[in-house]
């Protein structure tokens, strides 16, 4: 059959909310080739079927003669396996691996899993980055987005490419992110956690904030949680939280599984997403998601529902959310459960992003 080439910026994204596609097109009797940075999931994906070849990516960092390394490298991969079809994920895969597709007519598919920092700050780099993707994914055969805001932005600016389809983020995988009963702690304690990286974007400041003033207010009826790793300077302030016993930090974790089983609700205070992968799992856990009122968050959360929404950025509103899901009892907060787990049952089924991308690549591979 056809030689597929993917190419991601983490081994943990492509193999957590992507494998399902990675298998179909095995199944399909396609040799799938995998390009990313990082050994943390390489093993899992290699013994589905894949292979896998590393290529150096600095996700965050933005220095021309480094990404310049990643065109090479790009294009030496793209050169050697002759793909019939590559697949992108995330900024620097997207624009670099248009560029090398582009040059070498090989058909190609990306997606757009956010916006990234540029296009929240502005400025020179917002006007490069704009000029990057124009004339990266001008001959992209089919460029998804993950909502419709970001949709909107790329194509305000200029950005297009042969054809646009909006899915509904990766979605999520229903079989392996169960509904499960809602807690009933011993202690009485509520339980908020955060899943991600920990920086500013993600709306850490506003959470670590709100953590302390409620944890003045609750004192231990309350605890606050984060689950990722650190991707801006937060290191020393989530240490002094730790000290003074009003934040709770823990290591990445392969699976979140165990961790949504036992929280109350998910927070997810960030300024701009693709589409929320954390709460959709959450939601699909049963549990309730107090999130940013964003594309890319609005859209799995319910509100008042199955959780709350405040504006990005407002600590107050964040607070006073909180403080709302604080007040409420068991059964109302079992209730948002159910609710978030129905509507993504009905709207975020994975199977179906699945077969979206399918019907774009038999376009080409047909």
């Amino acid at each position: 059959m056809a030689k597929i080439l993917i190419l991601a910026n983490s081994s943990i994204g492509l193999y957590d909310f992507r494998n399902e596609l990675l298998l179909k097109l095995l199944e399909l009797g396609h040799e799938v080739v995998v390009s990313i940075p990082d050994d943390v999931k390489k093993d899992e994906i290699a013994d589905e079927g894949c292979r896998v070849v590393h290529t150096e990516i600095n996700r965050r960092g933005v220095n021309p003669i480094q990404d310049l390394g990643v065109v090479r490298s790009y294009n030496a991969l793209i050169k050697r396996e002759k793909p019939d079809a590559v697949v992108s994920y995330t900024i620097k895969p997207n624009i670099y691996g248009g560029f090398v597709c582009k040059r070498r007519k090989v058909p190609y598919f990306s997606t757009v899993t956010g916006l990234g920092t540029a296009f929240e700050r502005g400025g020179i780099l917002l006007k490069l980055i704009v000029w990057m993707y124009r004339h990266s994914l001008d001959k992209c055969r089919c460029l998804f987005f993950q909502n419709e805001d970001n949709r909107r932005i790329f194509e305000s600016h200029g950005i297009k490419a042969c054809k646009h389809v909006t899915v509904s983020g990766s979605g999520v995988n229903l079989k392996k992110h169960v509904m499960q009963p809602y807690p009933g702690h011993a202690d009485d304690i509520t339980r908020f956690i955060y899943i991600g990286r920990i920086m500013k974007e993600k709306g850490m400041d506003e959470y670590l904030c709100c953590a302390e003033k409620l944890h003045e207010k609750y004192g231990d009826k309350i605890s606050f949680a984060g689950i990722g790793y650190f991707d801006d300077d937060y290191e020393e302030r989530i240490r002094s939280a730790e000290k003074a016993g009003y934040f709770k930090m823990i290591p990445f974790q392969k699976d979140i599984r165990p961790y949504l089983t036992e929280t109350d609700a998910v927070v997810h205070p960030s300024y701009h997403e693709g589409m929320s992968n954390v709460i959709m799992e959450a939601a699909a856990t049963g549990r309730p998601v107090i999130a940013s009122d964003i594309g890319g968050c609005r859209e799995i959360v319910d509100p008042d529902v199955s959780g709350f929404l405040v504006p990005p950025r407002d600590r107050e509103a964040l607070y006073d959310a909180l403080d709302r899901f604080m007040g409420l009892t068991i059964e109302e907060r079992r209730a948002m459960g159910k609710a978030g787990r129905k509507h993504v049952e009905e709207h975020f089924d994975r199977e179906n992003i699945v077969s979206a991308y399918i019907d774009e690549l038999n376009g080409v591979l047909d």
